[in-house]
């Protein structure tokens, strides 16, 4: 291979390991939680006047 493929690979192999690096794994993410909102029941049909 040229020289300037070699480069290019290490370049990108360089870019990843970097990119990679920067999260912490150690860190631990926080998740919040919400109650949802109660499902109200809908009204029953009980005729046209009633």
């Amino acid at each position: 291979m040229s020289k300037s493929i070699k480069s290019l690979c290490a370049m990108s192999l360089l870019a990843l390991v970097a990119a990679c690096g920067a999260n912490n794994a150690g860190d631990v993410e926080e998740f919040v939680v919400v109650d949802p909102v109660p499902v109200t029941i809908e009204p029953v049909y009980t005729g046209k006047y009633n």
